[in-house]
């Protein structure tokens, strides 16, 4: 069946390998792409590779931005006294959605890569007074959190996480944003 379709079937296996895209989807999407919205499927290539080459993460705090410095950091009308510690940059998105926090972050990515130095020094430079961790709830993310507390032990800083009310185990960009609000809203002292 492949023989004589190489190329349709190599975009059918390169969709598939982004997250959420089965084989059926795979193929309905590769075949619209092909025989249908050939202008939309260019498009979409188009803002792949532009993407691509463009979007860098942010040198102070780990963001999604197009610039040296993401436009959270650059914006003075942010609370710089409350940094918010998230495990990915795309979980920036899901708490910015929901408009109910207006501090700034740090994207943690994952203990082998914490950079203590640079916490600190966007701590101690931003005058920061609160840490607000908004990872996925779970042991690890508790042990976590004790790792950078003990990390920053000295600064005269408040920690604290999100609610419980965001099922543990579950990534934010599962959860709704009513829940996330009110995660936010009622965070806790650690």
């Amino acid at each position: 069946m492949k023989l004589g379709l190489e190329k349709f079937y190599n975009l059918v296996e390169a969709l598939e390998e982004m997250p959420g895209i089965g084989k059926k989807s795979a193929l309905r999407i590769a075949y619209d792409m092909v025989f249908g919205k050939k202008f939309a499927a260019l498009k979409l290539s188009h803002a792949i590779e532009d993407a691509i080459e463009h979007i860098k993460k942010c040198d102070r705090c780990g963001a999604l931005s197009e610039h040296e410095i993401c436009d959270i950091c650059l914006d003075e009308g942010r609370e710089v006294e409350l940094l918010c510690i998230v495990e990915s940059a795309k979980d920036i998105f899901i708490i910015e959605e929901t408009s109910r926090y207006k501090g700034r972050y740090f994207v943690l990515e994952s203990i082998e890569y914490f950079d203590d130095a640079k916490i600190r020094e966007v701590v101690k430079s931003s005058g920061v007074k609160e840490i607000l961790f908004a990872l996925t709830p779970s042991i690890g993310s508790d042990s976590l959190m004790l790792f950078v507390e003990d990390k920053l032990e000295g600064l005269d800083l408040t920690f604290t996480k999100i609610a419980q009310g965001v099922p543990t185990g579950v990534s934010l960009e599962n959860i709704d944003l009513n829940s996330i609000s009110k995660a936010i809203d009622h965070r806790s002292r650690i």
